[in-house]
């Protein structure tokens, strides 16, 4: 049977020790190149990564064409600005569905994934800036007998 304990100082003996934080490796493709999936609304974006200019291509457009507000290529290019890696990774990207912000979020969320891929130490710095996390609200169903989703239609005594 069980041995009986007669002090706390036994006690924290029998203490089973801490688990230790999973390690994160280095996943890369054939090419060399670090992949990840990334979501926001109802935008899906691919992304791959590679060492190299600093150029970003988004399904087949640069940046500057395919996002032409400053605002969308800002928040894009964040996970970058705060890694300290910016110009250092070619950024090749496919979005599709939802709208323009919906896809520089998503963008932004594959890119941050893809980055922990490439490198995992910077994995606790974008984790503290909230790039990793999947923004999960999306669009409210449109219901019966209302004009959206939660818009009742015109009342009216006539």
């Amino acid at each position: 049977m069980a041995e009986t304990i007669q002090s706390l100082d036994q006690l924290a003996a029998l203490k089973p020790a801490a688990p230790e934080a999973p390690k994160y490796i280095q996943k890369l493709d054939k090419q060399g190149r670090a992949y990840a999936t990334g979501k926001r609304k109802d935008a899906v974006a691919r992304v791959w990564i590679k060492p190299g200019a600093g150029r970003i291509v988004i399904n087949d457009r640069t940046i500057e064409t395919y996002f032409a507000r400053p605002v969308l290529r800002m928040l894009i290019q964040q996970p970058l600005d705060k890694a300290n890696r910016k110009g250092q990774y070619d950024v090749t990207c496919t979005v599709s569905g939802g709208g323009l912000s919906g896809q520089a979020g998503a963008v932004r969320h594959g890119l941050s994934k893809a980055l922990t891929n490439f490198e995992p130490d910077l994995r606790s710095v974008l984790k503290r800036e909230g790039f990793l996390t999947r923004d999960s609200r999306v669009v409210e169903r449109k219901k019966y007998g209302k004009a959206k989703a939660r818009r009742s239609f015109q009342f009216s005594k006539r």
